[in-house]
């Protein structure tokens, strides 16, 4: 499909790459993966990747204080209880579960799972013991699982001695998580927007990862309108002390549970927000080759920094004497090794590594075994990165196009789709939709009136007179646009008794905030112009 220049420029055969995964799998192999063993990136930042981490479906993190709801938010996108769950006003789960599909409904223990090629956690028995003890993979047959995995994760707890007795870098782990997930989501209860030290320390441990990130408000139907108002102005100041970013992180607000609301007032706010998440998630399998692609890259521009700042070191250092001393030096003015590096090689500042974590790494690394510069090895990563990534995503839109439709089914999300109760149902141009009279007739006794103040001639108006009519609403001219286009069923330029109600019905429709149609709803067609 593609072809590929070896390193003396001439060209051989192309390599087929049957799947972006295929691709990427084996780009990161021979082109990323050398430079990363030459300056031991995976002992700072990451460890190596592994098939597993390419080919795993998409995977959604939850993240929260304990109470927000995280795993009654799981129940709930599958509409069924899964292995291992339990729900409590108090701090319930303690452990890291992943919830994935499987035939039969079990638990595998943390132990078992990092050791299970199939599965995209090998890695984290860096973490140890204390950790795997309280890592478990709940499988079970669930529709919403054929497409996702889901990650609960302990309730963050406040409090220095909460974070000490855990035993492992919670931080960390969720940060090992974040490289590899489609998305991660924040629960937040309306009730306590106490950000704890734990959480905020987990919030910036998730930096450069901004764009997976969403925000749930969740328990929202628990408080009045004016309290939800405050409650959402609370949150947002206090994640803008925290994540440091221009952009506004996006928040869903609702009840992410399948009981009552206990105060229905923003019934319709929390129906189109809990829509808006749904189309969220639902997209991650579609975009999952993307979002792969684009992981690698900045995997590649971390190994690149990385790779500049070791042989740096490694340049700094004498033969012979004075080598700890040196290393002291080296590690206390590595801000000016940045700055160095950064204006020799015109880099980014923003993909350099967080200072204070590479001191503290470098601090128990033996600077003797690092390797000077190999240009053959950072310009095979250029040349990924310039040429191999574009070809690679020309093959990601032919994937997109070829599965249009592949998106999360079953659970919740099939709850909302079809029927009366789907989003938006006998709302705006949707009213109506599933009566036997036409729903204009209602209001066209006072349309008639104003129909026949405009002097129609054979019963109809012109374009110039309906306009006259219609710019009284005060709508833009490309909404009035579209619903004359609308309106003019017959498209004859003018519009008769049925066809002025109907652009009425129509503008009143937009003035009470709801979006009109792309194309004129079989209930709204005129009942003189059906079968046309």
């Amino acid at each position: 499909m593609f072809s590929w220049a070896n390193k003396d420029g001439k060209k051989k055969d192309p390599e087929l790459f049957q799947t972006v995964s295929d691709g990427l799998k084996r780009l990161y192999r021979t082109k990323l993966f050398p430079l990363e063993d030459t300056y031991r990136f995976h002992d700072f930042h990451s460890p190596a990747l592994e098939d597993a981490d390419f080919d795993n479906k998409p995977m959604v993190l939850l993240v929260g204080q304990y109470s927000t709801g995280k795993t009654t938010f799981i129940r709930h996108l599958m509409e069924q209880d899964f292995p291992g769950m339990r729900i409590g006003p108090e701090p319930t789960t303690d452990s890291f579960i992943a919830v994935m599909h499987g035939d039969q409904e079990g638990l595998i223990p943390g132990n078992a799972l990092v050791v299970d090629p199939k599965k995209p956690f090998r890695k984290l028995n860096a973490f140890g013991n204390a950790f795997l003890n309280r890592f478990i993979c709940a499988q079970m047959p669930n529709p919403v699982l054929d497409s996702i995995s889901i990650i609960d994760t302990p309730g963050i707890l406040s409090g220095e001695k909460q974070r000490i007795s855990r035993g492992y870098d919670f931080a960390a782990v969720l940060e090992w998580f974040a490289e590899r997930v489609d998305r991660i989501i924040l629960l937040f209860d309306a009730h306590k927007l106490d950000i704890s030290d734990e959480f905020s320390e987990v919030i910036r441990a998730l930096k450069n990862h901004e764009d997976k990130i969403r925000v749930v408000l969740n328990k929202a139907d628990q408080i009045g309108t004016q309290q939800l108002m405050r409650v959402y102005g609370a949150l947002m100041w206090s994640l803008g002390k925290i994540v440091n970013t221009p952009e506004v992180i996006r928040v869903y607000i609702g009840s992410f549970w399948a009981q009552p609301l206990l105060v229905p007032d923003n019934r319709k706010l929390f129906e189109a927000e809990e829509q808006d998440l749904f189309r969220d998630i639902q997209g991650l399998p579609r975009n999952a080759a993307l979002r792969k692609l684009n992981d690698l890259i900045k995997r590649a521009r971390l190994a690149k920094v990385h790779a500049y700042i070791i042989s740096a070191l490694k340049k700094e250092m004498p033969n012979v004497f004075g080598k700890e001393n040196k290393k002291k030096e080296l590690i206390a003015n590595l801000g000016d090794i940045y700055a160095r590096i950064e204006k020799e090689h015109q880099i980014s500042p923003g993909d350099f590594p967080k200072l204070s974590k590479m001191q503290e790494v470098l601090a128990g690394q033996d600077f003797n075994k690092f390797q000077g510069l190999k240009p053959k090895l950072l310009e095979t990563v250029e040349d990924m990165l310039a040429n191999d990534i574009a070809k690679l995503m020309t093959l990601v839109r032919q994937e997109e196009a070829a599965m249009p439709s592949q998106a999360v089914q079953g659970g919740a999300f099939d709850g909302t789709m079809n029927g009366p109760f789907g989003h938006g149902y006998g709302e705006g141009a949707s009213e109506g939709i599933d009566e036997l009279e036409w729903i204009v007739a209602r209001d066209k006794p006072t349309y008639d009136e104003i129909f026949y103040t405009l002097s129609p001639v054979n019963g109809k108006v012109s374009g110039a007179m309906a306009k006259k009519e219609m710019v009284k609403s005060k709508l833009p001219n490309n909404v009035l646009g579209k619903i004359w286009k609308l309106a003019d069923v017959d498209q004859d330029g003018y519009l008769d008794d049925e066809e002025f109600a109907l652009a009425n019905h129509l503008i009143k429709v937009k003035l009470e905030g709801h979006e009109l149609p792309a194309d004129l709803p079989d209930h709204l067609v005129p009942p003189s112009k059906r079968g046309q």
